[in-house]
């Protein structure tokens, strides 16, 4: 068989002579592109391409962190080593203070909180978005730097 520019009839008189599918490649194209082909094949082709596609893109991994507003300097410290860890292995650190109760006057403390670990962390992270108080819980988020 011949590769060239033919009519559709005489494309899909081809096609069935092979006992093959006449498979519409590039339809924007002027004129549109079309393989002569077993489409079940060209199907399972497809898919296979998309999904070793899927199977390169990169998985966000979102690590989270919790404080509370009165941490204490000790558990502060240890919580960042855990958050550098975590940025270092390239997830993404979702940082917040829970307020329990009547706890939520303390909103000033848990905003120093995480500015603090914000700053500490600047090395390895920046900040994504600064904290913000979504009901009971002040949520930060830090990126890896790459």
């Amino acid at each position: 068989m011949e590769v060239g520019v033919y009519p559709i009839s005489k494309a899909l008189e081809i096609a069935n002579e092979l006992d093959l599918d006449l498979v519409e490649i590039s339809p924007k194209a002027a004129p549109p592109v079309c393989k002569i082909i077993d489409y079940k094949k060209f199907v399972y082709e497809q898919k296979k391409r998309e999904k070793a596609l899927k199977a390169k893109a990169s998985k966000v991994v979102v690590k989270e962190i919790r404080f509370g507003p009165n941490t204490d300097n000790h558990d502060y410290e240890f919580k960042k080593k855990h958050a550098e860890k975590f940025l270092k292995d390239g997830a993404k650190l979702k940082a917040y203070v829970f307020f329990k109760g009547r706890s939520i006057i303390y909103q000033e403390q848990g905003q120093i909180l995480l500015l603090r670990l914000a700053q500490d962390l600047e090395d390895v992270g920046k900040v994504e978005q600064m904290p913000k108080l979504e009901g009971k819980r002040m949520i930060m988020y830090i990126a890896p730097k790459k």
